[in-house]
């Protein structure tokens, strides 16, 4: 599967590429200010992960499929290495990589999320998705309003809504609804590896202190497939640490790239 994607700054040689990778329900939009933030210092490759945004949509949601599919991206672009820097769904995905593929990785930033198996707290959330009666949308307006009668989060709204599209004069979701409601299970889950298999390369969990995705009841889980992660926790911010608090991010994240990649 080849993926769409966004594309920041220049490539340089002994300068390696950063490519970020979004969480469930997201798409590359979601990391634009991220990325114009590293944007004159480094090549930067944000691409939509399958089911999600402009790339194709398929079955198949789990992180196997997802790995495959940024290994073609990287061979696609020409890359023999980057820096993979993953969010929620795409720090599993970004972790299971690593994993498989650690020759491949420069180094490693997981935001809020472990590599361990989540209770489902997105069963209504898809429920409700699955539940908007699209031909009666005519702006964004109106969806909002119908999101609005069963889910009061403002800010979660707007992240939802930005995978509604116009095609052919019809509101549709762009993500892939249907297949990630039937995948989701895969999605929470982490995929079990051989014993003894680390990425052996620099890794920064950063992670918002008011999410509970990231616990210290994780930690063995974390140090045993990273035993050389650095823990980074982001004060003020929630799941979405990169949005709540964007300029602590860039700095932890600027610092981490320039000591570990110098």
């Amino acid at each position: 599967m080849r993926l769409h994607y966004r594309e920041y700054g220049t490539y340089a040689e002994g300068r390696p590429t950063l490519v970020f990778l979004h969480g469930l329900l997201g798409s590359s939009s979601n990391w634009h200010s991220i990325a114009r933030a590293f944007e004159p210092d480094h090549h930067i490759l944000v691409p939509d992960l399958r089911n999600h945004g402009r790339s194709p949509h398929d079955p198949e949601v789990g992180y196997p499929a997802l790995a495959e599919d940024l290994e073609r991206f990287l061979d696609d672009q020409g890359l023999d290495r980057a820096v993979l820097i993953g969010h929620s769904m795409g720090g599993k995905a970004a972790m299971l990589f690593a994993l498989e593929h650690p020759d491949a990785v420069n180094a490693l930033v997981v935001v809020d999320i472990a590599p361990v198996a989540y209770r489902s707290r997105f069963d209504e959330l898809f429920d409700l998705l699955l539940a908007v009666d699209l031909s009666a949308v005519d702006s964004r307006e109106t969806a909002d309003r119908l999101l609005a009668r069963s889910l009061e989060d403002r800010r979660l709204r707007s992240y939802l809504l930005q995978n509604l599209q116009v095609i052919e004069g019809r509101w549709v979701w762009r993500v892939n609804v249907e297949a990630l409601a039937r995948g989701l299970g895969g999605v929470l889950a982490f995929p079990v590896r051989s014993h003894g298999v680390q990425y052996p390369g620099p890794t920064l969990f950063l992670y918002g202190t008011a999410s509970d995705y990231v616990q210290p009841a994780f930690e063995p889980a974390i140090r045993g497939l990273f035993p050389y992660a650095r823990m980074r926790p982001v004060a003020g911010a929630g799941h979405w640490v990169y949005s709540e608090q964007p300029g602590v991010f860039v700095d932890a994240l600027r610092r981490f790239l320039s000591r570990e990649l110098a």
